[in-house]
């Protein structure tokens, strides 16, 4: 016989928190055994007890999960580190909790007066999370404009929300039929809402909502929060901030002074251009460079590279348009000025950032720089003109009492018994106005007595008396730095070595030789000594022939036929010819020189009797065929 089914059996279901579709098992057992019908009546009532208490049980974990959801949330807002991973929790304890498909939150935008998406749970539509609502439209938007909890069951069908096709199209894409929403609320002002949503049609209960909203107040909790931190992170920033510029300000008033009293102390106790350089980079730390108006380096403190010439130029001419330091990059220029005058540039790499004060501390440094440069020309100028005396008395003809010139050089720490070469270059030709003129004589000063040697003017030009025995290398040198200096080309013709007072006026003369010849070759803007032009310059030198242009008249008479066919033809005619002078007139010697053969060497010589004529090697004509190759090879002394 089938065992009845008892009320007990509803209880062994409840201790197995069994489905409520299994409480129907014992009623069907028990009709199926037959049991008459005040049992199944008893059973039925059993059943409904235990299904309403199946109920409660199942109401009393839900509210406990709510409230541990709520604790949780709680303590998230207790130890708020970051707004958005509280607002991510607050949606996913939402979507949890409600046992919906998406939870979603929504900020308001005072700026563009909508609203825009902020978090999502669950969503899978990226047009969805990029939603925006004017105020008023959808469900999210009535929301948030009307500051009450709006729910519908089919937002689609439902006719009480304003639709919009961006709204719409969004909410369809995620597939949401079903949507809760309520708002986010400081006080009386809403600025959010907090939504759960389904995809499937489903009304929402009240408890629902009420759990919703218990969510949304924590999280208007959680954003005001954040905001009073924010501001109060700000404030705290700012004041830190106005404290360290005013400690910043304070110790760069201090560094001002202490650089004040220091470069005063180094201006009275006769300190130079190398200690004022020195000084800066202790006060300001970094290193320092010191350049004169030329770029060259005066002085050098610190690990620092000089920058290009261009850079240099143009960030001076910057300082002096703005009457302050300038930066170019990592660096800091300030033009070193006296007047309209430059005198050169104070260039800083600093550690750290300048501030103005430290600007002002350059920038005094460079005042001061002026103002020793000043003071050092102005000695320089008095010690000039004491050596330009002394230069002007060696190479007078004659020579006067040479026992007291060397005396008198010996004083200047300039030793005439030892090799001792002239410079002469033409004043008026790189000089055109007094100013100028006085500023090459200034340089012509300073870049000899650097070198132990004098400088003068005399009978419009500057002489520079340079120990060393290479005059060529002495002019040449002095033609480069004084071109750059002028923007000009400038010729320099040196003579010498000599040594001792007697010899330097017959050495004068040898350079002022040197430096006519070297302009009727047409050799602007280069320098050469006297030995190296050979016969030719002192030809040149000795006797006026008219410069350059009769030079290039006697060279076309001469030879020019030959130069010609070489430049139209690209042969060595005039390479030829002068190896063949220079062996005597040998073929055999000439060919060997050359390495070519002997039939070459007369070929060629065959085709320069045709272009000279038949009588080109005649004494007379040779002569000046030689004499005519010497001044093509010196018009030309790359080649």
């Amino acid at each position: 016989m089938a065992v009845m089914s008892s009320p007990v059996e509803f209880l062994e279901l409840l201790a197995r928190e069994a489905s409520a579709v299994e409480f129907e098992g014992p009623l069907l057992a028990a009709r199926t055994a037959g049991a008459p019908p005040e049992r199944l009546a008893e059973l039925e009532r059993a059943k409904t007890v235990a299904l309403r208490v199946r109920a409660l049980l199942e109401r009393r974990r839900r509210r406990e999960s709510e409230l541990s959801g709520l604790y949780d949330t709680v303590s998230d807002l207790a130890g708020l580190r970051d707004l958005d991973d509280v607002l991510r929790a607050i949606a996913r304890r939402a979507r949890t909790l409600l046992d919906a498909d998406v939870a979603y939150m929504t900020l308001n935008d005072d700026r563009r007066g909508d609203t825009y998406m902020r978090v999502t749970d669950g969503s899978v539509s990226a047009r969805f999370q990029q939603l925006r609502l004017p105020m008023g439209a959808g469900l999210g938007g009535l929301v948030a404009q009307s500051g009450a909890p709006y729910v519908t069951a089919n937002y689609p069908a439902d006719d009480r929300f304003h639709h919009t096709r961006e709204i719409d199209a969004g909410v369809g894409e995620e597939g949401l039929v079903a949507i809760l929403g309520v708002p986010l609320r400081l006080g009386s002002i809403s600025i959010g809402v907090l939504y759960a949503a389904n995809r499937s049609a489903r009304p929402f209960a009240r408890e629902e909502v009420a759990l919703l909203a218990s969510l949304a107040a924590h999280a208007a909790v959680a954003i005001d929060t954040a905001r009073l931190l924010t501001e109060t992170r700000s404030a705290l920033a700012e004041l830190s901030a106005a404290n360290a510029t005013i400690g910043a300000h304070s110790a760069s008033v201090e560094r001002a002074a202490a650089a004040h009293d220091r470069m005063t102390a180094l201006v009275l106790r006769g300190g130079g251009v190398e200690e004022v350089a020195a000084a800066v980079p202790e006060v300001l730390g970094g290193a320092l460079l010191a350049l004169d108006a030329e770029g060259r380096l005066l002085a050098r403190v610190g690990e620092i590279d000089e920058p290009r010439r261009a850079e240099i130029v143009a960030a001076v001419a910057a300082s002096r348009a703005a009457g302050r330091s300038v930066r170019r990059g990592a660096l800091w220029y300030a033009a070193v000025v006296a007047g309209a005058e430059n005198l050169g540039a104070l260039v800083l790499r600093p550690d750290d950032e300048l501030v103005d004060a430290d600007q002002q501390i350059l920038e005094r440094a460079a005042l001061v720089t002026a103002l020793l440069l000043l003071f050092r020309r102005m000695v320089a100028e008095a010690e000039g003109r004491v050596r330009g005396e002394l230069l002007d008395d060696l190479i007078a003809d004659p020579p006067r009492d040479t026992d007291a010139l060397r005396d008198r050089a010996r004083r200047l720490d300039v030793n005439l018994d030892t090799a001792q070469v002239l410079v002469c270059v033409h004043d008026g030709a790189i000089a055109a106005t007094d100013s100028a003129r006085q500023r090459t004589l200034s340089w012509a000063t300073t870049y000899a007595s650097t070198r132990g040697g004098l400088a003068a003017a005399r009978d419009g030009k500057v002489v520079l008396l340079l120990p060393g025995p290479d005059a060529g290398g002495a002019a040449r040198a002095v033609a480069r730095d004084l071109s750059r200096l002028t923007g000009r080309r400038v010729t320099a013709g040196g003579g010498g070595p000599a040594t001792g007072p007697a010899a330097l006026a017959a050495t004068f003369r040898e350079a002022e030789r040197c430096l006519t010849a070297l302009g009727a070759l047409g050799r602007a803007g280069q320098g050469a000594s006297a030995d190296e032009l050979g016969f030719v310059g002192l030809l040149l030198g000795a006797v006026d022939i008219g410069g350059d242009r009769d030079v290039s008249r006697f060279l076309t008479a001469t030879v020019g036929p030959v130069i010609d066919y070489d430049a139209r033809r690209g042969t060595a005619l005039v390479r030829t010819l002068e190896a063949y002078f220079g062996v005597g007139s040998s073929l055999t010697r000439a060919a060997e020189q050359l390495h070519v053969h002997v039939n070459t060497v007369t070929q060629r010589l065959e085709r320069v009797g045709h272009l000279l004529g038949v009588d080109w090697q005649q004494p007379e004509r040779v002569l000046e065929v030689q004499l005519a190759l010497r001044l093509h090879r010196l018009r030309r002394p790359s080649g």
